[in-house]
């Protein structure tokens, strides 16, 4: 496993090889959309489980959409994607440690996150057209209580729902880069999501399928302006839990990594890590 020091650097190479990757604007935009709709079929699948459940008001529908929802991350990390969320914290590292500029981490941030939304259009277009979710169904009553319930959420509420979310979604991320166990890697991005779903977090590419289904379908309250102002809150809460909760908070206690070198150092004990 990494240490912290070389995971932060790491996540500053692989800011590099990101955003690099936009040099190629077509194939980045596939990509992103593989992400956006990676994370759509985690919303489809969450909805089609839990929604006889949420349909009955039972307590356990939050824990069984959770449980459920890791599937998105997971199709990221080991299908390959490109998801914005995690490189809002990977993209921050890199900026700090001077791998990328933050004028670049930005721009290409933003484009990933327009590629998330096309791929999760078209892939709620797809799911409109099979009927999974239409009204009557288990799904579509749970689409239509999730869009009500994102509705009548106060600005502040959204922001910081959107923190907690990407804390979660980064800190998965983060392990799965310093382990170099695959049953490891898919525990942590499970369990990691299990706990933003379960809690009620709010992700901005999962609202892009959930506000994107339910406008196609009629849903009362999913409107254009409805789905701007939910992804709008959400993202910049998103964008502060990845770059501030984790990026930040990991780039602060490196030094800690170095004093417990030199403790040891300075007491003669070698320590393999």
């Amino acid at each position: 496993m990494l240490t912290i020091s070389e995971n932060l650097d790491y996540q500053s190479v692989y800011a590099v090889t990101r955003t690099g990757g936009a040099a190629k604007p077509w194939a980045f935009l596939v990509s992103s959309m593989l992400g956006g709709a990676f994370i759509g079929i985690a919303d489809v699948f969450m909805m089609a489980a839990a929604g006889p459940l949420k349909a009955e008001h039972s307590p356990w529908a939050p824990l069984i959409g959770g449980a459920v929802f890791g599937i998105g991350l997971i199709l990221c990390v080991f299908a390959g994607g490109e998801l914005a969320t995690s490189a809002m914290m990977t993209f921050t590292i890199g900026a700090a440690k001077r791998t990328i500029t933050w004028v670049k981490g930005a721009g290409v941030l933003f484009a990933m996150l327009g590629g998330n939304l096309v791929g999760s259009v078209v892939f709620a277009g797809l799911v409109f057209g099979s009927g999974i979710a239409k009204e009557g169904t288990g799904a579509g009553r749970m689409l239509a209580l999730m869009i009500e319930g994102k509705g009548h959420y106060a600005a502040g509420e959204l922001f910081f729902r959107g923190i907690l979310c990407n804390i979660l979604v980064c800190l998965a991320i983060w392990i799965v880069t310093r382990s170099s166990s695959e049953m490891t890697k898919i525990i942590a991005m499970a369990w990691c999501l299990a706990a933003f779903v379960g809690s009620g977090f709010e992700h901005v590419v999962a609202n892009m399928t959930t506000f994107s289904l339910g406008i196609m379908h009629g849903v009362e309250g999913a409107t254009l302006g409805a789905m701007a102002r939910n992804l709008a809150l959400v993202g910049a809460g998103n964008i502060v839990g990845g770059a501030l909760f984790v990026a930040a908070a990991y780039l602060a206690m490196r030094p800690t990594e170095d004093a417990a070198a030199e403790a040891r150092s300075r007491a003669g004990v070698d320590v393999a890590h």
